[in-house]
């Protein structure tokens, strides 16, 4: 067993390991990651501390099920590309979405994150953790620039400040021929009522960048491709696995337009 001790927003990553962990458990999944749950079952970590439940679980499921769905479609159409998967913590996508070793995926995250990972998850050619702050900008040194890149940023840019994700995304657009930027985004009401956020408010973090429409970063050098609210994150084949109550909540958010919108799952190319 690995002993675990994240401060504050490193903390979180282990909420979402969790709920897919739960999710893998049920009798018919919406994602299937039992390789979330088995990291779950080496990491000696109190998890019940981080108020997830099988019925919050699908939150993490929900927005996973979507962003799984549109990196794979864009390395079946590019299959040489290069994949960032940006403050990744403890997500097992690589493992996942099994792309084929003409592509070159990076995890990127803290290093204490990092050393975690590489205890727990096996090595393979094509994939490479870097430990770092995604916003200690010279890591990008380390990746190369001549591939259409694939960028995936799931619960990270709400942790980061305005000046920051900004600049980030000036980086990573200038930096590659062409690409896509898949992410998720809340809105500047989601900030506000970030200690409605069971997983967040008991990991003590803070969430600073609100963005309450996608095209607001398009003026720097993206194109929205697409965008869905949290009422839109199931379609109907996923929305007939979920317990009975999820499902209640899903289809009350649809009458409440404000609450939908806290929550965008977002695809961009450059």
């Amino acid at each position: 067993m690995e002993k675990v001790h994240f401060t504050e927003e490193k903390a979180t990553m282990l909420a979402t390991l969790y709920g897919r962990a739960l999710d893998s458990r049920e009798a018919d999944p919406v994602l299937g990651d039992h390789a979330a749950d088995e990291a779950v079952r080496q990491i000696d970590y109190d998890f019940a501390k981080l108020g997830i439940t099988r019925d919050s679980a699908a939150s993490v499921v929900l927005r996973a099920k979507p962003i799984d769905g549109w990196a794979a479609d864009y390395l079946r159409q590019h299959p040489d590309a290069v994949v960032l998967h940006l403050g990744c913590g403890m997500d097992t996508r690589f493992q996942r979405l099994a792309p084929p070793e003409t592509v070159h995926w990076y995890d990127v995250d803290y290093p204490e994150v990092v050393e975690l990972r590489e205890k727990l998850y096996a090595a393979a050619p094509n994939h490479t953790n870097i430990g770092t702050s995604v916003t200690d900008f010279d890591w990008l040194d380390q990746v190369p620039s001549d591939r259409p890149a694939l960028i995936v940023a799931e619960g990270l840019t709400m942790y980061l400040t305005p000046e920051n994700g900004t600049e980030l995304v000036r980086r990573l657009v200038a930096k590659f021929p062409s690409g896509e930027l898949i992410c998720d985004v809340f809105s500047r009401l989601g900030i506000k009522a970030q200690k409605l956020n069971t997983p967040v408010r008991r990991a003590k973090a803070t969430l600073h960048w609100g963005i309450d429409d996608p095209r607001e970063l398009e003026r720097y050098g993206l194109d929205l491709m697409s965008s869905l609210d949290a009422a839109h994150w199931s379609t109907p084949d996923v929305m007939a696995r979920l317990r009975p109550f999820t499902r209640f909540q899903l289809r009350t958010l649809k009458y409440f337009p404000p609450l939908a919108r806290m929550a965008h799952i977002v695809r961009y190319r450059f």
